[in-house]
């Protein structure tokens, strides 16, 4: 009885990862970004009279399995350097606005 009970978890396991997950991902991610777009509306602009431009700050990063994508978000240091072109430390770069 207890692996018919692990095969048939197996098989709807199966079936949700490969039906219902993507298109369930896909929807809660595009009513997010619904809900959530005026606010970051605002964010952006904030920081675009604050820091000036560009507005979102991008990096390559390694991701699941090592693999390099580009992340992206608001800015929240500036590029001040010193006298040598190397740019400050963080907490010399980072704002006020930054750190809300």
């Amino acid at each position: 009885m207890q692996s018919k009970v692990k095969e048939k978890a197996k098989v709807n396991k199966g079936i949700y990862r490969r039906f219902l997950k993507r298109p369930m991902d896909f929807i809660l991610s595009l009513m997010a970004i619904i809900f959530l777009s005026p606010v970051l509306i605002v964010v952006a602009i904030l920081v675009r009279l604050k820091l000036g431009s560009p507005v979102l700050f991008k990096q390559k990063r390694p991701g699941l399995n090592e693999k390099i994508f580009t992340m992206y978000k608001f800015r929240t240091m500036t590029d001040e350097k010193d006298e040598n072109g190397e740019l400050l430390p963080d907490s010399v770069r980072l704002t006020k606005f930054g750190r809300i």
